[in-house]
């Protein structure tokens, strides 16, 4: 089957480039992104894994009778960190598979 389609060559390729998702995976739980809102009132880490990894909160915020702004605050920058890291680990992802978007990965 001259010039025809190998399968074991494509079989390896996948299976190496499955290898480099695994350990690109794990390398971005210890990469982080920062989010901050209302002027860094709020500022929040998100790691690659989208786990919040810290939360900071300006003291000034802290009003007994206005706690639903701060609660908005906390919500946006939250919501705007795992955007984030969703975007670190679609540009991380992205160049490891060539831009293909390959269902289930990430």
């Amino acid at each position: 089957m001259k010039g025809g389609f190998n399968m074991q060559s494509l079989m390896k390729q996948a299976q190496k480039m499955q290898e480099k998702m695994q350990k690109a995976q794990e390398e971005m739980k210890d990469k982080t992104i920062e989010a901050t809102v209302g002027g860094g009132i709020v500022k929040v880490v998100f790691n690659g894994a989208q786990e919040m990894v810290s939360i900071e909160i300006n003291k000034d915020a802290v009003d007994p009778d206005d706690v639903e702004t701060l609660q908005d605050l906390v919500l946006s920058a939250v919501n705007a960190g795992i955007s984030k890291s969703k975007e670190m680990v679609q540009e991380e992802m992205g160049s490891i598979t060539g831009g293909m978007n390959i269902p289930g990965m990430f």
